[in-house]
């Protein structure tokens, strides 16, 4: 893969990290000395990403100063929110950096890894080609870190639909490519991507595929120890 462009989400609060993101955003907490939203940009450039746009709101600050020392060098733009304006809200708020191709959108709490590269080579390849949203998802037995009890969504013939009871566990990786025209769907500025995966979903448009691979999911104190400590 060449030449794709990728949003980075750390906007948020990091809240369920607790005393952690009193003083350091979320993105910069530390596994092995490397900061998570460090193993992000390093990941997805190795895949072939040339541009990586970010978006800030809580200490933006200090991702502004962490990206000028670490990755001066890269084309990465930062985008800061005055106002958080929600996943859903933050992506359309960027969509002036993308034009009207393609883009790949990932959490910044996920711990991205070569054990991964294989599964987002495949999820990526002929990116283009997706008319309006795919997720990337896993399942349950591969999903490590914080996770909810119930799963995500269901995938049938490529296609995504809500969990309901009894359903498969599948979990969202925190990694999407996005059609940048779903966002005509929407109307206002601040809004989750949920409300649009629904209204795609309902109109079997919302896309799917599961990977092979562990995902790590950094997502509250408990799992930001026990990943740090093993």
């Amino acid at each position: 893969m060449k030449n794709f462009s990728l949003m980075i989400l750390a906007a948020g609060y990091g809240k369920r990290m607790g005393h952690l993101t009193q003083d350091i955003p979320k993105p910069l907490l530390k596994i092995n000395d490397k900061e998570l939203l460090g193993y992000n940009i390093e990941f997805f450039i190795k895949l072939g990403c040339d541009k990586i746009i970010i978006n800030t709101h809580y200490l933006h600050h200090e991702i502004k100063i962490f990206i000028g020392k670490k990755f001066f060098n890269k084309n990465i733009n930062l985008i800061f929110e005055p106002k958080l304006l929600n996943t859903g809200g933050g992506i359309k708020n960027a969509l002036s950096f993308f034009g009207d191709k393609n883009f790949l959108v990932t959490n910044s709490d996920i711990l991205w890894n070569d054990d991964n590269a294989k599964d987002v080579k495949n999820f990526i390849n002929g990116y283009q080609e997706v008319k309006s949203c795919k997720l990337l998802l896993v399942e349950n037995n591969k999903f490590k870190g914080l996770k909810k009890h119930k799963g995500d969504f269901k995938l049938d013939k490529g296609l995504i639909t809500r969990w309901k009871e009894n359903d498969p566990q599948l979990y969202f990786s925190g990694l999407q490519i996005i059609n940048p025209k779903i966002f005509s769907k929407i109307n206002q500025d601040s809004f989750s991507m949920n409300l649009l995966w629904d209204i795609l979903s309902n109109n079997n448009q919302l896309q799917g595929q599961t990977m092979n691979s562990v995902l790590i999911h950094i997502g509250d104190k408990n799992s930001y120890n026990e990943i740090k400590n093993n």
